[in-house]
This record gives C-alpha cells, sequence and structure tokens, in this order.
C-alpha cells in the first residue's frame, strides 16, 4: 500500500482508475479507516472515469499516529464549548484538511473533486473553505455543520460510537464492530451477516487504535459552528444524506445544503450512517454526474 509525507505527516492512501483522469479524492470519516469506502463504490466511480484516491486519516489506520498526545475529556469539551471557549485540542479538522490538501500535493495534483463521509465531510468542508483553487467540486455524504441547534444523534447510536469494547481479543473487537455497524446503519439496507463479519474482522486486522478516535472526536467538538465557514464556500457543492440516519440525523444534511449557496441535496429513504452495496449505483451515480457537472478535468 503505497504512503507519503503530507503536511508534514505519513500519509497512506490507495488510489484506482486512470492516473490521467480527472481526481477525486475520498475523506472518511470518525476513527475509520479507508477501506470503509465499499471496493465496490471506488470501482463504480473509477470506472466513470475518474482518478479515485482514498486514504486513512491521521490517527487511524496505516497513518502516522499521534501517540501520547493527550486529548480533552468530552464532558469537558462539551462545557467549555458551550460556554464560549475553544478547547485547546492535540489537532483540529483545519489541519486534518491540510492533509488531504498535502496528499494532492505529495500525488502531483493541482485540483480535484472531494467528496467526505461524516466527519470527512466536516474535513472536506473546510477544504472548500481554506484551498478552494483545489477542489473542482464538494460532495459531503451524512455530514454537518456544527449548528448546536440540529437533533443530536440518537442515544443508542452515540453510546455504541463511544463505548470501547471490554477487551483487545479478536473475536470482541469483531463483535464490537460489528455491533457499531449495526446500530447506525441503514435501516432499509441490513448488511448481510457474513459480508459484514469479513469486512469487520478485516479492519480489526488492519488497525486497531483506540486512541486515535478519542483525538477526532475532539477535532469534532472543538470546530464548533461552520455555517458562516459555509456561507463563503463557493465550489459547486452536493449533499447525500439518509432519511433513517441514526448517528447524524437528516437535518444535518438538510442544513448544510442551506448553508453553502447553491447546494443541492439528495435524500434517500431507509439510508443510515454507512455505505450499503444496495445503494452504490445509486451513489456513484449521483457523485460522478455532480462532478462532471461542475466542470474542471485536470488530473
Amino acid at each position: 500500500m503505497p504512503k507519503t509525507t503530507a503536511n508534514g505527516i505519513e500519509i497512506h492512501y490507495e488510489e484506482q482508475g486512470d492516473p490521467a483522469a480527472p481526481a477525486m479524492l475520498l475523506i472518511m470519516g470518525f476513527g475509520a479507516q479507508l477501506t470503509l469506502w465499499p471496493d465496490e463504490l471506488v470501482e463504480a466511480l473509477a470506472a466513470q472515469g475518474f482518478r479515485v484516491i482514498r486514504y486513512d486519516n491521521r490517527d487511524v489506520g496505516l497513518s502516522q499516529k499521534f501517540d501520547g498526545v493527550k486529548a480533552p475529556g468530552l464532558v469537558k469539551m462539551t462545557l467549555l464549548s458551550k460556554i464560549g471557549f475553544t478547547p485547546k485540542v492535540p489537532y483540529t479538522l483545519a489541519d486534518m484538511a491540510d492533509d488531504g490538501v498535502g496528499l494532492l500535493d505529495a500525488l502531483g495534483i493541482e485540483r480535484a473533486h472531494i467528496v467526505g463521509a461524516s466527519m470527512g465531510g466536516m474535513i472536506a468542508q473546510h477544504v472548500a473553505a481554506r484551498h478552494p483553487d483545489r477542489c473542482l467540486s464538494l460532495t459531503t455524504v451524512f455530514s454537518t455543520t456544527g449548528n448546536p441547534k440540529l437533533p443530536p444523534a440518537r442515544p443508542e447510536a452515540m453510546k455504541a460510537l463511544i463505548t470501547r469494547p471490554d477487551s483487545t481479543e479478536e473475536g470482541v473487537l469483531v463483535e464490537h464492530g460489528m455491533m457499531l455497524a449495526r446500530t447506525i446503519g441503514s435501516p432499509g439496507y441490513p448488511a448481510p451477516e457474513d459480508r459484514l463479519r469479513e469486512r469487520t474482522l478485516a479492519s480489526v486486522r488492519r488497525s486497531f487504535y483506540p486512541e486515535g478516535p478519542t483525538r477526532h472526536l475532539s477535532a469534532i467538538v472543538a470546530d464548533g459552528d461552520r455555517r458562516a465557514m459555509l456561507r463563503d464556500i463557493a465550489v459547486p457543492t452536493l449533499v447525500l444524506h439518509g432519511e433513517d440516519d441514526p448517528l447524524v440525523p437528516c437535518e444535518g444534511g438538510r442544513d448544510t445544503a442551506a448553508s453553502i449557496p447553491g447546494a443541492r441535496l439528495k435524500t434517500i429513504p431507509g439510508w443510515g450512517h454507512d455505505l450499503p452495496l444496495e445503494l452504490v449505483d445509486e451513489l456513484a451515480g449521483a457523485i460522478g454526474e455532480h462532478a462532471r457537472q461542475s466542470g474542471g478535468g485536470e488530473g
């Protein structure tokens, strides 16, 4: 698997498609490895004529870890944010956006279509706001604005997300991962048991690093409300969101589309906070069509 230095840290990435085709950068979410982008989705986007690049964010997967760097506790961060203070965190979503742009630099890519899922959508928003000259288009997938007035995650979804497994024994980690996937997944498109187990086992064996998500969460909380930033985004934007997302309710997608001038919104019934095989063709079609309509083609 290729690796490079981007924004001063080591980033692991994969790419598929014609190296001369327009580039599409996929940014994954909270605590999630690049492998959470289904191979089938990557292949479908590459088949549409894109150079598709997915990578492990800092502190997850095979990219550089920030061992020993402490993040403030969730309760402390939340309280500080509510009274108007920005908590001091190991790194920010803006730093993580610069990682993605640094990867484009390392690969010699001037501009790319930026696609981000969940926290990756928040990072993608920062890319579009901070580096508009590097963006051909922006697509956010089940992401949000940080607006504190939006409905929160369902309690069972948030509990599943932040609860650590009982041990580091492989079987326990796999069961825990499957529980999380089922809890936040799509009620209309439940994952087959054998596929879910196979993908979860592969993820555990590729990397298990529970400290990283703690720092990811601190970056999300510290980022606060992004609506003022989003109003200045001039990149063509598509917002995709599931109508049955238990972790980031659909209102987050609607608020994102309402906050970015000219953004288009597409919601899908039965879709939760995952990327089910049944929706690969529809999602790849929407992302690819948006990218083509946005113009620009250099890789």
